[in-house]
């Protein structure tokens, strides 16, 4: 009954923690920044579908991310404080899904 008990909680705290998709509200930040609430989608192992990627469609607000062209820029891959940043990867591209 103990380890029933435990795997339980072990898996609320393990869904807890996931990220949902929805309206995050506004916060502020430990240093004052205000935070406007947004929109988040899902959370994956891709930036692809994320409402902010290029050309994808926020289905709650309507707003569409401009297609930026092929410029090969994406602030999810140019930036060195990306996750998915690599100083490797070509900034040459013939589509923003590259």
């Amino acid at each position: 009954m103990k380890l029933i008990k435990s795997a339980l909680l072990v898996a609320f705290i393990s869904l807890s923690f996931q990220s949902i998709a929805g309206y995050v509200n506004g916060y502020t930040k430990s240093n004052g920044t205000y935070v406007n609430g947004y929109y988040r989608s899902d959370s994956n192992n891709t930036v692809r579908d994320n409402y902010s990627y290029s050309g994808n469609t926020n289905p709650y607000t309507g707003n569409t991310n401009p297609y930026t062209g092929n410029t090969g820029s994406n602030k999810y891959y140019d930036s060195p404080s990306s996750d998915y940043y690599s100083p490797y990867r070509s900034k040459q591209s013939s589509s923003p899904w590259d």
